[in-house]
């Protein structure tokens, strides 16, 4: 048996457009993810989040399957156009209404909320005056942010700023696969810039409108591992585009001086002041952690001077992400080592696989194995040092997986989507295990 520490926290996340569903209700405003995913052959069989998991209107049945797992955190994210239509001005009542009831509804279940404030979620009529791109709409976040202080904060205290900015920008900016769809290097990093200023501008309004507030910022780690010896000046170059480029400006107060030289005129514009609006003290380090990065030393890709190199004959998921727990390790190491984090939170660590349903049930030992071995690897970076307070599993539901559309599940809840009958997995029952007894068997 692994025991964790006393208090340890055992939670699972979701995102708004992934489950909520309800695009249109109650006077929601579209995102950006309403209208890329309506976009043609942008999504995976042209599906999008219009329903998703309809916990919109079932959220008490996703409270309660929560509370039977023994859950004692979940980690959700607002619907900035729910809450904000237009992005500024007017708060849609309704949409408030409906965050107030999933909070109050969580804590009847003794559930600790943890919300994420941007899960990628733009709102369409921020987008349609230039979006990430420009300094007024890190300004709108932070009022926001501030809004949804002043609604929720006497009930949540645990807040997160931003969903891995690094997914937002080379995701929706460089390569066009996510939303907004756009595909321009320079953009991609002034939007960085601009979603780290936001979350700079969210944490000051956090912590003026909430009274004992914890806040953070979930970023995603791919650690990096050199091919070969030769290749480990490659990997440091890859590392700093990867994980330094989004981690030391909030943590560091600066961005890294080797990447700034390799972008040369593509680099963002930062006024005067922006890093110290950016550098705000912070309770904890959110780590998003699914698998690594192997790479090895590539003149022709002239931004970065490295690729990685595929990893045949190692165990994968379904997303063909390497599954090597020994990366989880490393990066709990790693932040604790080079960015002090005052406290860590895994803020994600699932896998997706082809499950299907037999005799009423869901078997995966697949995941239940991936758990397993990412637990024990996060309980040993614990007995090591690192600061690590508590456990996210992704997700809660099978969900709409972005450009995959509805075909990658990585619920520990399986979701009948024509019904949207819940099933518990088989993972699910083992995590609710080890959460209610605080070990890992």
């Amino acid at each position: 048996m692994l025991k964790f520490p006393d208090g340890f926290i055992w939670g699972t996340a979701t995102a708004a457009y992934q489950i909520e569903g309800g695009h249109d209700a109650d006077g929601r405003g579209p995102s950006i993810w309403d209208t890329f995913s309506h976009t043609p052959n942008k999504i995976f069989k042209n599906q999008n989040g219009d329903v998703a998991c309809d916990h919109y209107h079932r959220y008490p049945e996703d409270v309660a399957i929560m509370g039977d797992l023994g859950l004692n955190a979940y980690r959700f994210s607002i619907s900035w156009s729910r809450v904000l239509p237009d992005g500024t001005g007017a708060a849609n009542p309704k949409g408030l209404d409906f965050y107030s009831k999933l909070v109050d509804a969580l804590l009847a279940r003794n559930i600790r909320p943890f919300i994420t404030l941007y899960h990628w979620d733009l709102p369409q009529a921020l987008e349609d005056r230039a979006g990430w791109g420009v300094r007024s709409t890190a300004e709108a976040f932070g009022e926001y942010a501030a809004l949804m202080g002043r609604t929720l904060g006497d009930r949540v205290k645990d807040w997160i700023t931003l969903n891995e900015p690094l997914a937002s920008t080379t995701a929706g900016y460089v390569f066009g696969i996510h939303a907004p769809g756009k595909m321009y290097p320079k953009l991609a990093f002034q939007v960085s810039h601009h979603l780290n200023l936001a979350h700079g501008l969210a944490v000051k309004a956090l912590r003026a409108t909430v009274p004992g507030s914890r806040v953070g910022i979930t970023e995603v780690s791919m650690p990096v591992y050199p091919a070969s010896e030769a290749d480990r000046d490659a990997a440091e170059r890859y590392d700093g585009f990867v994980n330094r480029w989004y981690w030391d400006p909030p943590f560091k107060g600066s961005y890294p001086a080797d990447v700034l030289e390799r972008l040369g005129p593509i680099a963002p514009e930062v006024a005067d002041g922006d890093l110290k609006t950016i550098h705000q003290p912070l309770d904890f380090f959110g780590h998003n952690s699914y698998s690594r990065s192997v790479v090895r030393d590539d003149p022709e890709s002239a931004l970065l001077g490295a690729t990685p190199v595929p990893q045949p004959g190692k165990p994968h998921t379904a997303m063909n992400w390497e599954v090597y727990p020994d990366h989880l390790y490393d990066a709990l190491m790693r932040i604790t080592r080079d960015y002090g984090a005052p406290e860590i939170y895994i803020t994600e660590n699932g896998s997706a696989y082809p499950d299907t349903v037999v005799d009423g049930a869901v078997e995966d030992p697949a995941r239940t194995n991936y758990l397993r071995q990412h637990l024990a690897a996060a309980h040993r970076a614990i007995g090591d040092g690192a600061k690590l307070r508590g456990y996210f599993c992704w997700s809660l539901l099978d969900n709409f997986e972005w450009s995959y559309g509805y075909s990658k599940r990585f619920g520990l809840v399986y979701v009948d989507y024509p019904t949207q009958k819940r099933i518990v997995k088989a993972s699910g029952r083992f995590y609710a295990d080890v959460a209610r007894h605080n070990r890992l068997p």
